[in-house]
């Protein structure tokens, strides 16, 4: 029982279940999935969709936190990615055809890139704190966002385009299958090649690090680098979603909820050890406590404070001191609790 109340997932996946669960009291079909029309329908299947976004996000940002760093842009570089995307695809002579829209995405991808590679910059090279040098694009992102919609809310009506955040492939949400690979791929890059412990390495001892001959510039600009790539991403769906570019809008606060995704995981905002499994789960939570609210009833005035009140709770009980004084020996070994 001590072994199970120490691992580091066990109480987001304990509140997971219990958010799961307590559906069934006010939706008794909420664990019901129905196929129609070669499409999966369900409560579970919207969670699935729904938090793609920001499982890719959040995916990004456990990258960048192992650091040691912290990304509040890309909330603003899903804005612009969508923005690109709408405005490229509107001025397409056929936004049906296959082949432009991919040009299109790839483009907007490659801006989002830059951007990334802009915020590297600034923390690796020139030695800006994180928190700051990323407040910059976020405030300023959200205005080339504006610009390339000239402040407008840009609507697109293109089949291949929509299907990126609103199609179906083998009856499966392909926004899903989409973060699905986005995280296939991180695991692969961090846990089964030497990347996962060089990011552990910059960010759990950065001196050491440097001293061991570990390049932790190319690495912290490798990261800004991803989680741009993956807020990138993150925009096309939820752009393709509504058919439509809102820089207001977009990736509004989603940094907020990405830090706290990758927090509730379990992953450490010091840097060091990370967890992608964590960071997923952490995502899955916050959509499925959205999903919640509405099943349950909550108005919509005290929508934020039933999620903050669930995160306190998750929060204490993955606390080792709370668990300690709370379920004494069970919660946790005596000498493992801090000073």
């Amino acid at each position: 029982m001590t072994t199970l109340l120490k691992h580091r997932l066990f109480w987001p996946t304990a509140v997971l279940v219990v958010l799961l669960a307590s559906n069934l009291i006010f939706s008794n079909n909420f664990f019901t999935i129905t196929l129609q029309d070669g499409h999966l329908y369900g409560s579970l299947i919207d969670i699935l969709r729904r938090s793609a976004p920001l499982v890719l996000v959040a995916l990004g940002m456990t990258l960048v936190i192992s650091t040691g760093g912290i990304d509040l842009s890309v909330g603003s570089v899903m804005a612009i990615s969508g923005a690109l995307a709408c405005l490229l695809i509107g001025d397409l002579s056929n936004p049906d055809a296959v082949g432009p829209v991919l040009l299109v995405v790839g483009a907007a991808i490659a801006l989002c890139l830059v951007f990334g590679l802009w915020n590297g910059f600034l923390v690796a090279v020139l030695g800006i704190q994180p928190i700051i040098a990323t407040l910059i694009l976020m405030v300023a992102g959200r205005g080339v966002a504006q610009l390339i919609t000239g402040g407008q809310i840009l609507n697109v009506h293109s089949a291949p385009y929509r299907v990126i955040g609103a199609g179906y492939f083998l009856g499966v949400p392909v926004s899903f299958l989409i973060a699905a690979a986005a995280v296939g791929l991180t695991v692969a890059l961090t846990r089964r090649t030497a990347l996962g412990l060089l990011l552990e390495s910059v960010g759990g001892s950065p001196t050491a690090s440097r001293l061991a001959g570990i390049r932790a510039r190319r690495i912290t600009i490798m990261v800004y680098v991803f989680a741009a790539a993956f807020a990138g991403v993150a925009g096309l769906i939820y752009s393709s979603d509504v058919s439509s570019a809102d820089s207001n809008a977009a990736g509004n606060l989603i940094e907020l909820n990405a830090i706290l995704a990758v927090v509730l995981g379990g992953t450490a905002l010091t840097g060091g050890r990370f967890s992608i499994a964590g960071s997923v789960l952490g995502a899955v939570i916050i959509t499925t406590l959205d999903i919640t609210a509405v099943s349950v009833g909550v108005p919509v005035e005290t929508t934020l404070l039933f999620k903050a009140v669930v995160v306190i709770v998750l929060c204490l009980a993955q606390s080792a001191t709370f668990r300690a004084k709370v379920f004494g020996r069970f919660g946790t070994r005596r000498a493992e609790v801090p000073a």
